[in-house]
């Protein structure tokens, strides 16, 4: 009997988890969403999730620069 793994899936965080995530209310995130300013979503049917690595970049894109 073959033992093989399944890769992990990867975690998938809602709006209102993305939202706490980046410390910013649903309303900010679809409006930056909305424009183009947000981490890009993963869409399935008609919800929208987020890759924690991909708000994670999007939060160090935020720096300002000194």
């Amino acid at each position: 009997m073959s033992s093989t793994t399944q890769p992990e899936a990867p975690t998938l965080l809602s709006v209102d988890e993305a939202a706490a995530w980046c410390r910013i209310s649903v309303g900010t995130l679809n409006h930056l969403r909305m424009h183009g300013r947000f981490a890009p979503a993963v869409r399935m049917g008609k919800l929208r999730y987020w890759l924690a690595e991909d708000l994670t970049a999007w939060i160090e894109a935020q720096r300002e620069q000194p």
